[in-house]
């Protein structure tokens, strides 16, 4: 898809909230409360985070963010492609967006934890194609049969 333009998002237009919510209902609806690892709006403004939306015209397709965990490696957290768009690479765009950004961030290393449930296949399969891997538990997260785990090196 490449019509898409990203942008950094501070999270106070309605839409970039809306998708928010609704990633959130997506992961509480598939996984138990307590394996739910994705972040609220107030939690995607910290610093050490970077949120950004894609909008195909005045419509937004998709929602990333980059959480920085050290100076050389970061966290991709809240992919979510809005339910108009699936299916037409807009979730890979999001992905090259990211990597993209965190190496010329400086960054060497990413990790991610998603779902285990069938819900997040696609998710899964995204991220092999991109060459994550699966790898253990990193930072405080803990072992979670509702968690699958991956990593890259960039």
């Amino acid at each position: 898809m490449h019509d898409i333009e990203f942008r950094i998002d501070d999270l106070t237009a309605s839409k970039s909230q809306a998708l928010v919510r609704r990633h959130l209902e997506g992961m509480h609806a598939n996984s138990p409360q307590d394996s739910v690892h994705a972040l609220d709006v107030d939690k995607l403004r910290q610093p050490s985070v970077t949120f950004w939306t894609g909008w195909v015209g005045e419509e937004i397709a998709v929602m990333g963010a980059l959480k920085r965990l050290d100076a050389e490696s970061g966290e991709i957290k809240s992919m979510r492609v809005a339910d108009a768009f699936l299916g037409r690479g807009a979730g890979r765009a999001m992905l090259e967006h990211i990597l993209s950004e965190a190496r010329t961030a400086g960054m060497n290393h990413l990790w991610l934890e998603t779902g285990s449930t069938p819900a997040f296949d696609p998710a899964i399969s995204l991220y092999k194609k991109a060459g994550f891997r699966f790898c253990g538990p990193f930072a405080n997260y803990k072992d979670d049969p509702f968690s699958r785990f991956m990593t890259l090196a960039l």
